[in-house]
C-alpha cells in the first residue's frame, strides 16, 4: 500500500470534509502518495484504467456501505487492493475486516502489515452484495431509513406509513436448493462461503416485523429477527411481477425468474483483523 485512490462519500453518515482531510493528514504522515480523489455520487468513480494509469495499488474507500458496493461493482475486474475505512451508518463490510472503527488505526495497521482477503458476495445479474440483500416488500423501509439521515420528519413518518404497510402485503415467493415457505414479507441473504445464509420474516409474526422496521431506522438490520433460517446454494425469484430489493442497503427491482447466486472475490481486501478472530 503505496499510492492510494481516495473514494469519499460526504453524505455517507460521518465521512465529512473535516474527517477527510485529518484522514489524508495520516496518508501524508505516513508517506502514503494520494495519486487521486473522487466524491461520490457527484464526481464519477474512476474506471480500472485510470488507476493504473495514475499508478495507483489501492483504492481507499471511507463511505457508507451503498457507496462501497457501487464502487467494489464497478471495480470488479481491477487487480487492486481495497482498503474500507467505516464512513457510513452501519459500516458492516468495516466491521468484518477490522478489529477497530477508528480510521487512523485501521490505516496504520494495513500499512504495518497488508494482509489480503478473498470475501463472499450475492449475486443477481450486474447487481452484487457484499454485506447482505433483502428481497421483499419490507425492503420498503429503505425510505424510512433515508428520511432519517435527512432528517425529515414529515418525510420519516409517511415511508413508516408506507412501509408498514406494503409489509404486510401479500409477500416475496423464492425458491432455492432447499425447500422455502411460498411467502415472506422479507427474505434476508448473507454472503457466506458456503453458499447463501437465507433468513425469510413471515407477516404472521408480528415481532419480528416490528424488529425489521425499528431495525431499519435504526440502521442495523442485519440484528433483525429472523422466522425461517437456510443456507441455499441458489435463490430464484418466484411470481410475475418485479420485486424490490436492496443490495447493501441500495434499492434495485428485480425481474421475476431472476437466479440469485453466491461468488468469491479474488483477494483484494485489505484486513488488518486479528487473524483467528470472530468477525
Amino acid at each position: 500500500m503505496r499510492k492510494l485512490w481516495f473514494i469519499t462519500n460526504p453524505s455517507s453518515g460521518s465521512a465529512t470534509k473535516e474527517k477527510c482531510d485529518a484522514i489524508e493528514a495520516v496518508f501524508d504522515e505516513r508517506g502514503l502518495v494520494i495519486a487521486g480523489r473522487t466524491g461520490f455520487p457527484d464526481e464519477k468513480l474512476p474506471s480500472g484504467e485510470q488507476l493504473d494509469a495514475a499508478g495507483a495499488d489501492t483504492v481507499v474507500l471511507f463511505a457508507g456501505d451503498g457507496t462501497i458496493n457501487a464502487a467494489l461493482c464497478a471495480l470488479a475486474d481491477w487487480d487492486g487492493a481495497f482498503l474500507i475505512l467505516p464512513g457510513g451508518t452501519m459500516n458492516l463490510l468495516a466491521k468484518r475486516l477490522h478489529d477497530t472503527l477508528d480510521p487512523h488505526a485501521i490505516i496504520a495497521a494495513a500499512h504495518d502489515n497488508d494482509r489480503r482477503v478473498a470475501l463472499p458476495y450475492i449475486e443477481a445479474g450486474e447487481h452484487r452484495a457484499f454485506v447482505g440483500l433483502i428481497i421483499g416488500p419490507a425492503a420498503q423501509w429503505f425510505r424510512a431509513r433515508e428520511a432519517v439521515r435527512q432528517r425529515r420528519v414529515f418525510a420519516l413518518v409517511r415511508a413508516m406509513r408506507h412501509a408498514w404497510g406494503r409489509t404486510f402485503g401479500a409477500g416475496v415467493r423464492v425458491s432455492g436448493s432447499v425447500k422455502l415457505r411460498r411467502r415472506y414479507q422479507a427474505v434476508f441473504v448473507t454472503p457466506d462461503e458456503r453458499g447463501l445464509d437465507v433468513a425469510g420474516v413471515d407477516a404472521r409474526d408480528w415481532r419480528a416485523i416490528a424488529d425489521l422496521g425499528w431495525g431499519w431506522i435504526g440502521g442495523d438490520w442485519a440484528e433483525a429477527r429472523a422466522v425461517t433460517h437456510t443456507l441455499s446454494a441458489h435463490l430464484r425469484i418466484e411470481g410475475d411481477r418485479p420485486v424490490l430489493a436492496l443490495f447493501d442497503g441500495e434499492p434495485q427491482r428485480l425481474d421475476p425468474g431472476m437466479r440469485i447466486t453466491g461468488g468469491m472475490s479474488g483477494r483484494h481486501f485489505i484486513e488488518t483483523r486479528a487473524q483467528g478472530a470472530a468477525a
